[in-house]
């Protein structure tokens, strides 16, 4: 996973963007525009809004792209109680909780609370997301079949860990609720192994297809 970080310095909090992990979600220029303007230069101007109000914004980010850090204060940004696995239509993973992304020898490679993960298989910065799916015109649905309401958990999730096989799914291990574009929802308490090659029959499930199809994840075999 490459790297492009950049920092935007304001006056009680620094804002870092990472361009590789940003797919133009666009949440931060909808909510809070004073601050994001990519016609601009610098195109983030942090002392234009109200810090609890930039925090929190931030947090909107899906994909991560944007982290912050208090300069006056010790706050970090919460770990969100309940893990969640959103499906987007025709694009990426959205994760949200305590993520975890591990290769196959259980190295940690990204801890963070907000993620994008590639399913189309074309991304060049895998596991991420880096909105190849759109140059390949990648089709899939977003629906969640069984159609279950939302639902939190008494206590917290804990880590949700997600192994990279090589030249194979994402095996997600720990509890969480997928979530689809229609609406629709799920509790996955014993894991799940989640395609990212884009040629599963069963989206967001694996069903195999990688092995017919000789999908290269780019990881080293182990």
């Amino acid at each position: 996973m490459k790297e492009d970080i950049h920092q935007y310095t304001g006056e009680d909090i620094v804002v870092e963007y990472d361009v590789n992990r940003c797919i133009h979600a666009r949440e931060c220029v909808r909510g809070l525009p004073d601050v994001f303007d990519p016609d601009k230069r610098p195109w983030i101007e942090p002392d234009n809004a109200a810090v609890e109000e930039l925090m929190s914004v931030i947090m909107q980010c899906p994909t991560g792209a944007l982290q912050f850090e208090r300069t006056d204060t010790d706050y970090v940004e919460p770990v969100p109680k309940q893990n969640t696995v959103s499906v987007v239509l025709d694009g990426p993973l959205y994760l949200a909780g305590d993520v975890e992304i591990t290769s196959p020898d259980e190295t940690v490679l990204l801890r963070d609370t907000r993620v994008a993960l590639c399913r189309c298989g074309a991304s060049s910065n895998k596991p991420l997301c880096d909105n190849s799916h759109e140059a390949v015109e990648f089709e899939a649905s977003g629906t969640i079949s069984d159609g279950h309401t939302s639902h939190s958990p008494s206590e917290r999730d804990g880590t949700l860990r997600v192994t990279l096989l090589p030249d194979g799914p994402l095996r997600v291990e720990g509890q969480f609720e997928m979530q689809g574009y229609d609406g629709g929802a799920k509790r996955c308490v014993d894991g799940a192994t989640l395609c990212r090659c884009g040629g599963s029959n069963d989206k967001p499930s694996c069903d195999g297809t990688h092995e017919e199809i000789g999908f290269s994840s780019g990881e080293a075999s182990e």
